[in-house]
């Protein structure tokens, strides 16, 4: 019979993390930082999130653009307040942030300016942003789809 300490010790798996925890998820894998944008791997897992959030049915739009704010949130990407949305169906696009942006100098700003952008530019030219589009469907429910690009 395996004593309780050999059980935890086997099933916690040294390299894949402790019991419970999930290693290709977003937030919690080693291999890959959930805020290295620049990197590849990254935007297609936050697309997967982005896209999984998205691709329910939502009473009304906003309800979907406030889930995809809070898990955004969790990972250091903001964007600005949302746009009215009229009609019954539409698109937009909302520039993303990186902890809030940059403010401050680097080794290449003049003494007189300050460097103030979206904490992206400078990794990916032009930035993200999160593009949206909404569409009502025939039961009086809205259809979202997002993607980060």
């Amino acid at each position: 019979m395996k004593s309780f300490k050999s059980y935890i010790k086997e099933a916690s798996g040294f390299p894949t993390g402790p019991v419970g925890e999930n290693p290709n998820n977003l937030g919690g894998s080693v291999e890959v930082n959930p805020s290295e944008v620049g990197n590849p791997a990254v935007l297609k897992r936050l697309n997967a999130i982005v896209g999984g959030i998205a691709d329910h049915e939502y009473l009304v739009a906003e309800h979907a653009i406030e889930r995809l704010r809070g898990s955004l949130n969790k990972i250091g990407l903001s964007f600005g307040p949302t746009p009215t949305m009229e009609g019954s169906n539409g698109t937009f696009s909302m520039p993303l942030s990186l902890f809030g942006g940059r403010f401050g100098k680097d080794g290449d700003t003049p003494f007189d300016e300050f460097l103030d952008d979206d904490g992206i530019s400078h990794i990916i030219e032009g930035g993200l942003s999160l593009n949206i589009s909404y569409e009502m469907i025939k039961n009086n429910s809205c259809k979202v789809y997002a993607k980060v690009e």
